[in-house]
């Protein structure tokens, strides 16, 4: 509503124009003639533009007509001053009511930002939080501690002296599978006190891999970090070319270091030069203290990879990591697990042992049991599953930020790699080494050289699927989704990653669980 006011100056002929907000409810209750009465202004004093003329009777009758409306408004509407169409000060020219209606609109601004605040708070006591998820297990301190005995160190000075009796060792299998023997073959070539000749990497017939093992590792950080502990060299020396090794293949399983002393001691002694394969599983996991610390030093230290695959999978990563935390999974759901495991896809009756792998609708059941955020970057390792990708759909329905190494490279970071499955493996062990939570489907030398590669690194998030004790909820169909949901998270508790004692040994490889062979804590021995 407009009221016309003559300015300041009485010799201007312009005229400004101010405005003042009016309640529907107040024109509406206005006569015809006392709504032409606001919008005519009366005449100003000239001689003071802040004073009433008090001689104009129409200003008392619309003074006296307001401040009775007012009463009325005030006692039957409990009306807000601040909207009333006048001001306390009458010749103001609006700078107050316009700090005022700032100040309130500042006021219901900061009201509207404690309501949401507050809907959001109890939004937040209603809902589940997802940041349990991420929550990394207690390490207890543990760290890692490779202090060998003062005999351990008395016996290198003749062992690294000695280069006259080498060691030679062929690994099969998998990338990961490999690892294992090659760590094996350190230790042998401890025990037998020879110089190790860099293990040779058998070609794998199901990819047709030919990599050796400078393509995989680093060879000089390997030689450099275990230089107190055993001798490498790269090849036998020109006065061992002709010796013709003597072969042995009949390494029983978890030999113990007094079974091959005993047994192949003499042989290497006689012939300078003893040829060994197929290392899987033939060295006992339950070995004097200094040689579980040398098997942790090989595998957490001194097998590191090749500088062109540490870089690929180090760019991988931060790619996932840009965004923030990502969990990653190794799915083994390719055609030769499921034809070597014997299982159908999926946990089946005849399976009640829970050794097959878990299928992508089964990891997906897991993952949002455990609370795992819908919006969760996820990296999967591993092959081409079976039935392809239309395998992984109850996966991407759920969580759809799902990526593997192929959707993260760049065109022609991977070319190289192509046919080198060794290769590939390396740059998803890289990947899932650096994610914050790593999942695997299914066990196997993957999933056991995570696990203590990440217990070693101060315990990250490791979950072990308890597909054993969770068969039989998957296979019930008639049990509601909360409360499957709570019973395998509960199942799940003591197996996020947290440190497991190597106590009693009873087998347990110590590459696997490092603790506490291989990683010591003060503040464990505080608590005791």
């Amino acid at each position: 509503m407009a009221l016309p006011k003559n300015g300041g100056n009485s010799s201007s002929t312009k005229k400004k124009v101010s405005y003042i907000s009016v309640p529907s409810q107040i024109i509406n209750s206005l006569s015809s003639s006392s709504l032409q009465s606001l919008l005519v202004s009366p005449k100003k004093s000239s001689r003071c533009t802040n004073r009433f003329s008090y001689r104009n009777p129409r200003i008392w009758f619309l003074t006296l007509f307001l401040v009775s409306l007012f009463g009325m408004l005030k006692l039957g509407l409990n009306v807000d001053p601040i909207s009333l169409p006048f001001s306390r000060y009458p010749c103001s020219t609006g700078s107050f009511d316009e700090h005022h209606a700032v100040s309130h609109l500042a006021f219901a601004s900061k009201n509207d930002t404690q309501s949401s605040s507050s809907s959001e708070h109890r939004k937040n006591e209603t809902l589940p939080t997802e940041g349990d998820f991420w929550k990394q297990p207690d390490g207890l301190g543990f760290k890692p501690c490779l202090g060998f005995s003062r005999q351990y160190r008395k016996d290198s000075n003749s062992i690294l002296k000695n280069r006259w009796k080498y060691l030679l060792v062929v690994v099969a299998g998998g990338m990961n599978q490999q690892r294992n023997q090659i760590v094996d073959a350190v230790i042998m070539a401890r025990i037998l006190g020879a110089s190790l000749v860099v293990p040779v990497l058998q070609v794998n017939v199901i990819w047709g891999d030919e990599s050796e093992f400078a393509d995989i590792f680093d060879l000089e950080h390997f030689k450099n970090v275990l230089a107190d502990d055993v001798h490498i060299v790269s090849s036998l020396p020109s006065t061992h070319v002709m010796t013709r090794p003597v072969e042995e293949k009949r390494t029983p399983l978890h030999a113990s270091p007094q079974w091959i002393r005993a047994h192949y001691l003499k042989r290497i002694n006689r012939e300078r030069v003893l040829l060994l394969r197929g290392l899987d599983s033939r060295l006992s996991n339950d070995l004097p203290s200094d040689l579980q610390k040398l098997r942790c030093k090989v595998a957490f230290q001194a097998l590191r990879f090749s500088p062109r695959i540490l870089e690929l999978g180090n760019k991988l990563a931060s790619r996932m990591l840009s965004e923030g935390q990502y969990l990653s999974l190794h799915l083994r759901m390719e055609k030769d697990v499921w034809v070597r495991t014997g299982c159908l896809p999926g946990l089946t009756p005849e399976k009640l042992a829970g050794l097959c792998p878990l299928t992508a609708l089964e990891v997906t059941r897991l993952l949002k049991a455990l609370e795992a955020p819908k919006d969760a970057r996820i990296y999967w390792a591993g092959g081409e599953p079976l039935g392809g990708k239309e395998a992984l759909e109850p996966l991407t329905k759920e969580f759809p930020h799902l990526y593997n190494k192929h959707d993260l490279a760049l065109p022609g970071e991977l070319e190289p790699f192509a046919k080198k499955a060794s290769v590939m493996a390396a740059i998803d062990y890289i990947v899932c080494e650096k994610s914050d939570v790593f999942i695997p489907s299914h066990g196997g030398n993957m999933g056991h050289a995570l696990q203590g590669q990440r217990a070693y690194a101060g315990h990250k998030k490791y979950i072990t699927p308890n597909k054993r004790h969770m068969l039989p909820y998957f296979m019930n169909a008639s049990l509601p989704e909360s409360e499957f949901n709570r019973i395998v998270k509960d199942f799940h508790r003591e197996s996020l990653g947290q440190p497991e004692l190597r106590t009693g040994r009873g087998g347990k490889d110590v590459t696997k669980h490092p603790v506490s062979e291989c990683m010591c804590s003060d503040r464990r021995q505080q608590q005791q």
